[in-house]
């Protein structure tokens, strides 16, 4: 007789994260610099756009929404339609700027002298030596105030009559600070958002918006942003021509929900490849309908993955450290075995049995990514996940 399928917890999605990866990801490509292009955020684009064709542009905003769903692609092209003098209304009244003007030239090589783009990795570049010895996990203060705070008080490079004369894009605005109760960072920006100087623009971007101050968010302008739909996805793969097997991609459209964003994470952090490397050990260790048994080779692949990963990392990118691109490597394998364990909590129910081991090694997860934090050696992390799984394989 099947076990009766406990209700005391329900399976919990982890929400999918930003990676604390050590060198940015998304923004290899040029920036896009037309709203046209944005594909899935319709609501988002008519908001920005209606403002622009009112002439009132607010000079601050916040955009909201998943990771990866195109807020910082969505905020270049807007600071584009900002920033050019030949922006105007085409023959069906839509705010447009001329495909070959020089300013969305500039904005697409990210070389604009009146754009500024705001993201932790500026650290590696500041004058202060204790700054660029951080390591790149919060937006340090001293960040925020060469390349937004000074720059925003003095004269536009470029003087024109476009809509604006400065934009600022503070990317994973949540970053600015640890926590809201101990928000330096943040503090330093209130005074600019009371009184911002003429013409200047600010647009957070962040998946958290819960960590921004109060204070901040009354100030801005908020629009929000949502996952994509299947047929939006479609397209998405469609325009990027990333390279996937057909295998690949379905395991990747499940892992992204919708998130162009995390495809191209799961793409070109090889996570796919990760997922199929795993699956037959972790499938001996869960044992599907049967009971599963332990594996003695699954803890030493998830130790290896991580590693092999973390060393590239360092390799492709001098000065980050093999702790960070370790830690990093570690959030990437949460998300492969959070989806593997995810769908096997969805199994087990559909067969009438019991998930609470699963649900167990799910919250196990959260645990292995603050041990390695910790300094807990990743070998002994990854043999005891590998033990968790063959325990919620009975």
């Amino acid at each position: 007789m099947a076990k009766k399928v406990t209700k005391k917890k329900s399976a919990p999605r982890r929400t999918k994260k930003a990676i604390d990866a050590p060198a940015p990801i998304e923004h290899a490509e040029p920036a896009l610099t037309n709203l046209d292009d944005v594909i899935g955020q319709t609501h988002a684009i008519d908001i920005l756009r209606s403002t622009v064709a009112s002439g009132r542009v607010h000079h601050a905003w916040v955009f909201v929404g998943p990771p990866g769903v195109g807020k910082r692609t969505t905020a270049e092209a807007f600071a584009a339609l900002l920033l050019d003098p030949t922006a105007a209304p085409d023959l069906n009244g839509v705010w447009k700027c001329d495909p070959q003007s020089a300013t969305r030239a500039m904005v697409e090589r990210r070389t604009h002298p009146d754009l500024h783009i705001i993201t932790k990795e500026l650290a590696a570049f500041s004058d202060d030596s204790s700054v660029r010895n951080r390591k790149q996990i919060t937006i340090p203060k001293e960040v925020l105030r060469d390349h937004l705070l000074n720059p925003i008080a003095h004269a536009p490079t470029i003087r024109s009559d476009a809509r604006a004369t400065k934009v600022f894009i503070i990317d994973e605005a949540e970053r600015m600070d640890r926590s809201i109760s101990n928000a330096p960072t943040q503090n330093s920006l209130l005074k600019t958002l009371e009184e911002p100087p003429d013409g200047s623009v600010i647009i957070l971007v962040t998946s958290r918006e819960q960590a921004l101050l109060p204070t901040i968010r009354s100030r801005c302008q908020r629009v929000t942003f949502g996952r994509l739909d299947a047929k939006d996805m479609s397209e998405w793969f469609k325009r990027s021509g990333v390279d996937v097997s057909a295998d690949q991609r379905s395991w990747v459209e499940k892992y992204a929900s919708g998130s162009p964003g995390l495809a191209t994470l799961a793409i070109r952090t090889g996570l796919a490849t990760w997922a199929m490397r795993l699956d037959p050990l972790i499938d001996g260790a869960l044992g599907g309908a049967q009971s599963g048994t332990y594996q003695p080779e699954l803890g030493a692949l998830l130790a290896t993955l991580v590693n092999d990963w973390a060393e590239a990392q360092v390799k492709a990118h001098p000065g980050v450290s093999k702790e960070a691109s370790t830690h990093a490597g570690v959030g990437l394998l949460v998300e492969v075995l959070g989806e593997r364990l995810r769908a096997g909590v969805r199994g087990r129910a559909e067969r009438g049995q019991n998930v609470e081991a699963l649900l167990d090694s799910i919250d196990r997860l959260a645990i292995a990514e603050q041990q390695v934090s910790a300094n807990v050696g990743l070998p002994m992390v990854a043999e005891l996940l590998s033990g968790e799984l063959a325990a919620a394989g009975h």
